[in-house]
């Protein structure tokens, strides 16, 4: 068994937790793990994308254009922006909140309309699920434990090979200890909102 997470999004958001999350997980099941990340101005809401392999014999961390098993999505254009990352296959979790670009919030540019955005990554693949991940966080206590509902939302993805509560601990592990109850929360939260789906 092999599987490959592309986890993309801008600086800020998470993302590197969240790989580091999926990948020490998979490492609690036994498998081998490979993880890279190329994010350029991070910092400043530059483009984010962490590659993580796992699986039975993982030697690379990087995977070829298309073999995406899932993509987790956690800002709508970034999401559409590593679509060919993905295959017919391949599943796709969308955080439906945007983290405007400084052109756009200084009112030079507009972003793309949220609709068009998913009308795009339907037209390549059909498996995408979208989810609210910011406002269930806000709704959990504090939305940048947003990463925390995509994780949870993740336990809840059909075929996903990593057990919830094998996420979780992973989680808890990895979050401060004064942030563990809202993370914990915030996880269940999206958990629930695509397991009732």
């Amino acid at each position: 068994m092999k599987y490959t997470v592309q986890i993309v999004g801008v600086g800020g958001q998470g993302v590197l937790l969240a790989s580091m999350v999926l990948g020490n997980a998979a490492m609690n099941m036994g498998y081998k793990v490979a993880m890279s990340e190329v994010h350029g101005m991070a910092q400043r809401g530059g483009s984010v994308l962490s590659t993580l392999r796992f699986g039975d014999d993982v030697i690379s961390p990087l995977e070829a254009v298309g073999s995406a098993d899932l993509i987790m999505g956690f800002e709508p254009s970034e999401t559409c922006r590593n679509i060919h990352l993905a295959n017919n296959g391949s599943m796709i979790l969308m955080n439906l909140d945007p983290v405007l670009p400084s052109m756009v919030a200084a009112g030079f540019e507009e972003y793309p309309d949220i609709d068009s955005l998913k009308d795009s990554v339907l037209k390549v693949n059909g498996n995408l699920v979208t989810i609210d991940a910011t406002q269930i966080a806000i709704e959990a206590g504090k939305a940048v434990a947003a990463n925390a509902v995509m994780i949870g939302a993740v336990a809840a993805m059909n075929g996903f090979p990593i057990p919830k509560d094998v996420l979780l601990d992973a989680l808890i592990a990895q979050v401060p200890e004064k942030f563990r109850d809202l993370n914990v929360k915030a996880f269940e939260m999206g958990y629930q909102s695509l397991y009732k789906n």
